[in-house]
């Protein structure tokens, strides 16, 4: 059986943003550019609706900000927004983009040898917040 969900364009332009946005905040946060390949990476290998909507190619991404505290107040209310949306619609797709983006942020954490920058580090734990806060 299919479950359909239908996604308004702005719906799909915030869970391409908070997504992207999350690899972005960790590239500006100091992750090695190697972790930044792998977590754009494991984004486009997401499936299921997550999958489609990460993989379209799209100019709706839009991440102004001269610095980290710019950028940040644009993704982490997205990535909230977007777990909001998605659960309100069909929880297993706001688990799927919820293990997406930790998989795409493991990624980026992981390519460094050793422990992440704390910088990195606490970066990390405030984008898992924002995905818990829906």
């Amino acid at each position: 059986m299919s479950i359909t969900i239908t996604l308004t364009d702005q719906d799909k332009s915030t869970l391409r943003t908070a997504a992207y946005g999350a690899v972005s905040l960790m590239a500006a946060s100091g992750a090695p550019h190697k972790g930044i390949a792998h977590g754009s990476i494991a984004l486009t290998s997401a499936t299921g609706l997550v999958g489609h909507v990460l993989a379209a190619k799209s100019k709706d991404i839009h991440l102004p900000g001269k610095s980290v505290a710019e950028l940040a107040d644009q993704v982490l209310p997205a990535l909230t927004t977007a777990m909001s949306l998605l659960r309100d619609q069909h929880p297993a797709e706001a688990d799927n983009f919820r293990d997406t983006v930790l998989i795409a942020i493991e990624a980026a954490v992981q390519a460094r040898k050793g422990e992440p920058s704390p910088a990195v580090a606490a970066m990390a734990r405030k984008i898992t917040a924002a995905l818990d806060a829906a």
